[in-house]
């Protein structure tokens, strides 16, 4: 009887085993049939859809019958694209707060989610909540959970029929001043100055007019023979600073012309400061393809050259930029959906002393070449400029054509920026020798081995990049970096051969003589810390032995100079460092190009001395 019971125990087992595994099996298929038909899940899909802008996605297979009847693909599909482009959205993200874990979605009942949708548009980031709801639908064979839509999920209060537009406004543009608070570029005023073709007299006074312009009378004739012209038009010919007092003078006795005051860039410095400053321009095509969703349209002006163009995004500001909801109904004001006040350019100022530069290009008389100076305590560039020089303000409004062909055919290369470029130092390289030399504490520069020049070279700086917004040019050994070849050692220390020097760089590496062995780093932006660059290159005797070497220049024991003159395979090149010995606020370094002195050597020292009043 036992062993029976036993048995049948046994079966029940096994039976309620069996029961078990059936269930088991059974369940996950019911469960994952459960969630394949729950809100939750269409809701993920249909949201990934919306961050990626799957618009066309999202109304054929996530939008419920009443939605797409009463919203065309047009206004779904269509509209939402326009406006991802127009107001550059970027980043979209949607999120919905989970629901809780027991609840129980029913078919016959709506799914409410509440979604937050985070987006970055052109006129700055938008956050906004909105409750979504799901409805369970039979669309053709599919029974499935869809989304109710309308344009408040675009923008909250947006309602169909309403128009999206974007107001935008243009920042000032900063300024650059020099150290002392002397404008270099700054925001001025002129006249855009046009006749009424009704009012204005051509044949008797288009060759008048034009000649007080500086245009041709053909230019004339092309802009008063545009398209949209009409006799009472007012057509706008030519734009005039301030300053052309006489030439406006004359222009407005002239009955039918009329003027209107403009924001006008101005340079005061003109010549003398031109590659520094640069100047602004109108947009180039390839500008503006390359600055594409920042703002610029393609009338606006933009820095072409020197720092108006490396500090362009500092410079320029931030636009203000408005997006607007006009709404269908009359008299109802519009919505401001989100904005971004103008952000004004910075006033950046530079350690440039702009009437110390004005000095140095005036010394230099036009001739071909470049200057630079620094403070020696500082490392701070006081004089950066290339010469000849050129008007930036003639390139304001767009210069004409045949004025740039003249700059650019120009034999003196007056666009060039001399001061950027490295060069054949020559004979004013050899102090930087001698003190090599005496650091490694050898009798005389002649004994230096290449290991050891090319080490102390690198100590002073060479093969080292000089940070600057203008990029200058790295000095350099040799191509090679060594002085590996024949004869690269005794042309180093001459500095010919291979051997190139950057203008700032050069006057740079004279600093230690007056430091007694430091060299700064250099900066153009006032801004900027002074930095040791370079320390411990002499001591105070081996500097004082320099200093004393460079002496009794011109007979004069204050002042302190050293000048040579070199081949660079295209001419001579004269160069002059000097500084005053008793009081060096500043190293002056200045390079010609022979072809272009008249004279001798003594030129360059006049130069010199007139700059610091000897």
């Amino acid at each position: 009887m036992e062993k029976r019971g036993l048995g049948i125990l046994f079966l029940l087992l096994l039976i309620l085993l069996a029961g078990c595994q059936e269930e088991q099996k059974t369940t996950p298929k019911e469960q994952l049939q459960e969630e394949q038909v729950t809100p939750e899940i269409r809701l993920m899909e249909y949201i990934s859809h919306w961050e990626q802008g799957n618009f066309s996605d999202m109304y054929d297979g996530y939008l419920t019958e009443g939605t797409r009847m009463a919203f065309e693909t047009a206004t779904f599909v269509d509209w939402q694209k326009q406006l991802h482009q127009e107001l550059a959205i970027q980043n979209l993200k949607v999120t919905y707060v989970e629901p809780e874990e027991e609840v129980r979605w029913s078919k016959e009942q709506p799914a409410d989610f509440r979604v937050r949708i985070k987006m970055d548009t052109v006129a700055g980031p938008v956050e906004f909540d909105r409750t979504l709801t799901m409805l369970f639908e039979a669309q053709g064979e599919k029974e499935d959970w869809f989304a109710e839509w309308n344009p408040s999920f675009i923008f909250p209060q947006l309602e169909e029929g309403d128009t999206v537009e974007i107001e935008r406004s243009n920042p000032e543009r900063g300024e650059l001043h020099d150290r002392n608070g002397k404008p270099i570029a700054v925001n001025g005023k002129g006249f855009e100055v046009g006749v009424v073709p009704a009012n204005f007299d051509e044949a008797e006074k288009k060759n008048d007019l034009a000649a007080l312009l500086n245009i041709t009378p053909a230019e004339v004739d092309q802009k008063l023979g545009q398209s949209w012209v009409q006799p009472g038009h007012y057509v706008p010919l030519a734009v005039l600073p301030t300053r052309a007092e006489e030439a406006l003078q004359q222009i407005f006795s002239i009955p039918g012309t009329e003027r209107r005051e403009v924001q006008l860039r101005e340079y005061p410095y003109g010549e003398a400061l031109s590659h520094v400053s640069g100047f602004t321009g109108p947009i180039t095509a390839e500008q503006l393809a390359e600055r594409k969703g920042q703002g610029y349209g393609p009338d606006d002006l933009i820095g072409r050259q020197g720092l108006e163009e490396a500090l362009e995004d500092r410079l320029r500001g931030e636009q203000g930029v408005r997006v607007l909801l006009r709404k269908s109904l009359e008299g109802i004001e519009p919505i401001v959906a989100v904005e971004k006040t103008a952000k004004q350019g910075e006033i950046i100022k530079l350690t440039i002393d702009a009437e110390l530069q004005k000095k140095v290009y005036q010394a230099m008389k036009g001739k071909a070449g470049a200057s630079a100076a620094v403070d020696p305590k500082t490392g701070e560039a006081l004089v950066l400029l290339s010469s000849p020089g050129f008007d930036p303000n003639a390139f304001v409004r767009g210069i004409k054509g045949s004025e740039f062909s003249k700059l650019q055919n120009d034999r003196l290369k007056p666009l060039y920026p001399r001061f950027t470029s490295a060069y054949v130092p020559g004979a004013v390289i050899e102090p930087v020798i001698i003190a090599i030399g005496m650091a490694a504490g050898l009798e005389s520069s002649k004994e230096i081995g290449p290991d050891a020049l090319q080490s102390g070279l690198k100590d002073f700086g060479f093969g080292e990049e000089i940070a600057s917004p203008l990029n200058l040019a790295v000095s350099q050994v040799s191509n090679s970096g060594t002085l590996d070849a024949a004869g690269q050692l005794s042309q180093a220390k001459s500095g010919k051969g291979q051997m190139q020097v950057n203008l700032l760089h050069l006057v740079s590496m004279y600093e230690p003589f007056v430091t007694e062995g430091t060299i700064y780093k250099p900066t153009l932006l006032l801004e900027e810390e002074t930095e040791i660059w370079k320390e411990g290159l002499l001591d105070a005797e081996q500097a004082a032995s320099v200093r004393k070497s460079l002496r009794n220049a011109n007979g004069n024991p204050s002042f302190a100079e050293k000048s040579g003159m070199v081949q660079n395979g295209k001419g001579e090149l004269d160069y002059v460092v000097s500084f005053n010995h008793t009081d060096p606020e500043f190293i002056l370094a200045i390079m010609v190009e022979r072809a272009e002195i008249d004279g001798s050597m003594g030129d360059l020292t006049a130069m010199s001395s007139a700059i610091f009043g000897q």
